[in-house]
């Protein structure tokens, strides 16, 4: 092998080494994507507890239904129609329950972290709604526990483009726990049944409904993990932000894509492979 080639291969070892490895983007290397705010209200320290119905501020039509009030859940998701104490997350794709759920898992407020908070407030100009989960722990919660998650749900009028029409946001800046010990966590809150990210109108149609990659896999929505929450984006220019579009009724297809950059990295490894593929035909 000449220098030349063996240059070559050096080269595109250490662009593909680069590129793999971004695919998982370390815990903390993303911009903040929690919005400020929407802290009028606090839901009391509880496990598995709820708030409503609270009005939202503006009239959402959720596939065909239209509603200006939901419920406030502990544990990580907002309901319509009645309130949610379920802390180990179930299937999103075959429930009956009309839920929007940032992060559906065993928060438990009681003794440690901090309390779920909301209110209505504004996003970029829009009339809005949000629900806090800022640094809250899992069940049983307790002083002793290190990790903590922070999470947060966007609801944004868009009246101005349909009556009815508006975005829901998930918003993540950190998440070191995927499920409560009574969902078969360790004492870490890691395993178990873990979280689902999604949505559902609860009638099981094709179309209604929509889970996360990563939903229910062990370590997958870990800062860190495969699928880490803060290291990917949706519809957004933002890490750790996922932007769902309700329109006319419906949701619009949601396409997950990858931390910006790690394909380009990728894409420059790949390339040196044809060149070095190349070079040997030469």
């Amino acid at each position: 092998m000449d220098r030349f080639l063996a240059k070559a291969l050096s080269v595109t070892a250490l662009s593909l080494t680069i590129g793999l490895s971004s695919l998982a983007v370390p815990a903390g290397a993303h911009a903040a994507a929690i919005v400020s705010g929407f802290n009028t209200n606090t839901l009391a320290r509880n496990d598995d507890g709820s708030d409503g119905p609270v009005n939202i501020g503006f009239t959402a039509n959720f596939f065909g239904i239209e509603h200006n009030e939901l419920y406030v859940n502990n544990n990580g998701n907002v309901t319509f129609g009645s309130d949610l104490s379920t802390f180990t997350p179930f299937d999103l794709t075959s429930t009956g329950q009309q839920i929007i759920a940032p992060f559906f898992s065993d928060v438990d407020t009681r003794s440690a972290g901090e309390p779920v908070t909301y209110g209505t407030g504004m996003y970029e100009g829009r009339d809005a709604f949000g629900v806090n989960w800022i640094d809250v722990d899992y069940y049983p919660s307790n002083t002793a526990h290190t990790n903590r998650n922070s999470f947060q749900l966007i609801l944004v009028d868009r009246s101005d483009i349909a009556s009815g029409d508006f975005d829901f946001i998930f918003n993540y800046d950190q998440i070191e726990w995927e499920a409560g010990t009574a969902s078969g966590s360790d004492p870490d809150g890691l395993g178990g049944s873990s979280a689902r990210v999604g949505y559902s109108n609860g009638t099981g149609d094709p179309g209604t409904f929509f889970e996360l990659s990563g939903s229910a896999v062990n370590g997958a929505f870990i800062d860190g993990g495969p699928n880490a929450l803060i290291s990917s984006r949706l519809n957004s220019d933002v890490d750790g932000r996922y932007v769902f579009s309700a329109r006319s009724g419906g949701v619009d297809n949601p396409v997950q894509v990858p931390e910006p950059g790690s394909l380009a990295l990728l894409g420059i490894g790949l390339a040196g492979l044809g060149f070095v593929r190349r070079r040997r035909t030469l």
